[in-house]
């Protein structure tokens, strides 16, 4: 009968990565009862596998390796593209009941804590589409950080290394003359353009408040991304319309773009169609109806909003605080040679006015 090969269970390091695609500088690699354990939410690489178990059944060597001065021993595991060199820590095993006890406290008190970040993290849109197996795993590879009032979360021309999730508190979107351009809050993600795109960091963030984060790595993140696609579709569907809601705000709009009311007040959106000269369709879907608004190089031709027409359609719609709008390049050639039915911005001014008297009973 051949004989059973002894292996000696140890815990090792990661000391060192260089472009690495699943293991990070910190992380554990345990071999215990004959397995190879990993960490966790990970995709196992079975060249380290091979590598651990290789040097745990040698017993001469993992002798010497679990000599005093062994944790200055390194090991090499070069199976891919990348690297990575770990040390050996430590014998398994537990030499007194207390330390054993302590030891299951620690992962108690960890899987509690982690407990904790997934019931946050499971009322946020970003991973409604996640099962709840999934958040788990996606919640073992975060880092969760508290910051004070005042802090540089991401710095401009910075690379990026973190995508970041508000767990609590507000953070401020700086532009590179120092002035605040938005404020993001609880559910809000940030980073994720560098960490798409490559390039560094556009806006530095800093945190108005104290701020909770879930910090998720650029190797972490793009395992997620091959993991979970619907979270790609999600990131890739963001970064759209915050391309889009900045053209909007620097007075650059294209056909074909959309957005919402909440983003772009109605006015605000009708001044930059008239600034431009555009001669196109904005296209209304409200709450209680939809509407068209044609301009013709930025002038008023025409408005339909419910039984309403022209005027007293456009005065209706000035009052709308929230619905989805698109433009469109262009109008049917018949309206090209109707004259605007009033000038642009005494129009505004007018049913500005209207709208405040409706509103404060003023009429």
């Amino acid at each position: 009968m051949q004989q059973q090969k002894k292996f000696n269970d140890a815990i090792f390091v990661v000391t060192e990565e260089r472009f690495c695609p699943i293991y990070n500088v910190g992380e554990e690699l345990r071999v215990e009862d004959l397995c190879a354990i990993l960490p966790e939410a990970k995709p196992v690489c079975l060249v380290l596998v091979e590598k651990l178990i290789a040097i745990t059944a040698k017993k001469q060597s993992f002798e010497r390796f679990a000599q005093l001065n062994a944790q200055k021993a390194k090991f090499d595991c070069g199976g891919c593209k990348g690297l990575i060199r770990f040390e050996y820590k430590k014998k398994k095993g537990f030499s007194t009941i207390q330390m054993k006890l302590l030891s299951e406290t620690e992962e108690r008190r960890r899987k509690q804590h982690l407990d904790v970040f997934y019931s946050k993290l499971r009322n946020f849109q970003l991973f409604e589409s996640l099962d709840n197996d999934a958040l788990l795993d996606l919640t073992e590879l975060l880092d969760f950080k508290k910051y004070s009032k005042d802090k540089v979360l991401l710095k401009e021309g910075d690379p990026g290394t973190h995508l970041f999730i508000l767990l609590s508190g507000k953070v401020g979107v700086i532009g590179h003359d120092g002035q605040r351009l938005a404020e993001m809050g609880k559910g809000e993600i940030f980073g994720e353009m560098s960490l798409l795109s490559g390039d560094p960091v556009s806006c530095s963030i800093h945190s108005l408040h104290e701020t909770e984060a879930a910090l998720l790595s650029i190797k972490n993140f793009k395992h997620v991304l091959k993991k979970y696609p619907v979270l790609q579709i999600f990131l890739l569907k963001m970064l759209v319309d915050r391309a889009q809601a900045m053209a909007l705000r620097s007075g650059n709009i294209t056909s074909g773009m959309s957005g919402e009311l909440e983003e772009i007040g109605i006015v605000e959106l009708f001044q930059l169609i008239n600034s431009s000269q555009k001669t196109g369709i904005i296209e209304l879907i409200l709450d209680d109806a939809k509407a068209t608004v044609l301009f013709n190089e930025g002038e008023f031709v025409q408005v339909r909003y419910k039984e309403l027409t022209d005027k007293a359609a456009l005065f209706a719609l000035l009052s709308k605080k929230s619905g989805h709008f698109t433009y469109t390049k262009g109008i049917p050639s018949g309206l090209e040679s109707v004259d605007p039915f009033g000038g642009f911005m005494g129009l505004i001014m007018e049913g500005v006015q209207y709208v405040d008297e409706q509103e404060y009973g003023l009429s």
